[in-house]
């Protein structure tokens, strides 16, 4: 199935600033739980246009990011129709291949889709993101010695495959998802924005 997805993300999880995951090494604590947000400002998956809808899930991630085993929750915007929500969950469960499918094949267990209302902001480095009453975000980004966002660029884990990813520290994370058994409400953790640009030729 052909897809040419282009838009933004926020990412937030448990780890310290900056997430070992992306340096492929164990998350602090052993695990991490982190939230993650694809707002499409254009795109078409399998000729379905999708722009303007929002993905986004929550993932409960046992052990280093690359071994897989993720287990996760996801959530579709409630303005998707449903041809829009089977194009997208083709692309994201890694049916449609392409550069989505790598990051896919780490999901173990999808342990639920929910629709729910999506809020995705973003504005001059700070961003928001909030999934039904599930899970919600709130980043800022974090400044180098020239006053310009901090990048990271070809690390060995993405959730951007391509694209460099702007670093970033919550200023809230919260989760309540029964599903996934995971309950937070912190701050002061790893957080990511960026864009992105997931493109397959059938």
């Amino acid at each position: 199935m052909a897809y040419q997805l282009q838009g933004r993300v926020l990412e937030v999880c448990t780890c310290n600033v900056i997430c070992p995951c992306w340096a492929a090494h164990d998350p602090d604590g052993g695990r991490c739980q982190g939230a993650l947000a694809y707002h499409f400002d254009s795109g078409t998956a399998s000729g379905v246009d999708v722009t303007g809808l929002t993905i986004a899930m929550m993932a409960d991630i046992p052990g280093n990011v690359t071994a897989g085993n993720w287990r996760v929750q996801m959530f579709m915007d409630e303005n998707a129709s449903k041809e829009q929500e089977d194009a997208l969950l083709e692309v994201f469960t890694g049916k449609a291949g392409g550069p989505v499918a790598d990051f896919a094949g780490l999901i173990g267990e999808v342990v639920d889709v929910q629709r729910v209302p999506i809020v995705f902001t973003v504005s001059e480095g700070e961003g928001s993101f909030k999934a039904g009453d599930v899970v919600s975000g709130e980043i800022e980004s974090i400044m180098g010695a020239t006053e310009k966002p901090m990048v990271m660029s070809d690390t060995a884990f993405s959730t951007i495959p391509g694209s460099p990813a702007y670093i970033a520290k919550s200023k809230s994370y919260k989760v309540d998802s029964k599903p996934l058994g995971i309950s937070l409400d912190i701050s002061g953790r790893n957080a990511i924005q960026g864009d992105f640009l997931f493109e397959h030729a059938a």
